[in-house]
């Protein structure tokens, strides 16, 4: 590690934040499985690239079917699929892409430790709140069936905690629409973006 020296660059954030004509930054979604993160998330990528945004959506499936598919769900591996996902979105904002990352992230303290990697200013929490009866009511995926037939263990919500925001930049309840939620969501983060039509 001695040895690492980071290269300095002549075209950085700034020169594509300029370039791209707006800012970058991490819109991070957190909730239960079933909750509606990528839902929310999906809709508000529609509407940035109408307004010319240039954006990525980092979510659970894609990122451990590629870069994580070596973990598992332990603790530990829950964890590190948080610090990769975090390390990564950092080169994203470096390369002026709007990150919106949707993952159920269920511990504070991976939560915290992904806003120390890219930054507070550049770190936006949404938390969908949606209760685990509505949750598992969905179970979109089948993950909830299968927990309840023992197929699948350390379940967040079940037999694995989920550690709710205390202070989120948003907090979106299962009783919003979709609409409102994005509209939420895209007036917070338009000032911050500071487009330049």
């Amino acid at each position: 590690m001695n040895n690492l020296k980071e290269y300095n660059f002549t075209i950085d954030k700034k020169s594509r934040n300029s370039l791209n004509k707006h800012d970058s930054f991490v819109v991070w979604f957190t909730g239960l499985s079933g909750s509606g993160k990528s839902t929310i998330c999906n809709s508000l990528e529609v509407r940035l690239n109408e307004r010319g945004v240039n954006t990525i959506t980092l979510d659970g499936d894609s990122v451990r079917n590629g870069l994580n598919k070596d973990l598992n769900f332990s603790n530990e591996d829950r964890s590190e699929n948080i610090r990769r996902v975090a390390e990564v979105s950092k080169l994203f904002i470096d390369a002026g892409v709007v990150v919106l990352t949707s993952f159920i992230s269920p511990f504070e303290k991976d939560r915290n430790l992904a806003r120390e990697i890219i930054g507070d200013n550049n770190f936006l929490e949404i938390f969908v709140n949606t209760s685990l009866e509505t949750c598992m009511h969905r179970d979109v995926k089948g993950l909830y069936a299968k927990s309840k037939s023992g197929e699948l263990d350390n379940m967040t919500g079940i037999d694995s905690i989920y550690e709710a925001p205390k202070s989120p930049m948003i907090e979106i309840k299962e009783n919003f629409e979709l609409d409102q939620s994005v509209k939420m969501i895209f007036t917070l983060i338009e000032n911050k973006l500071k487009l330049n039509d």
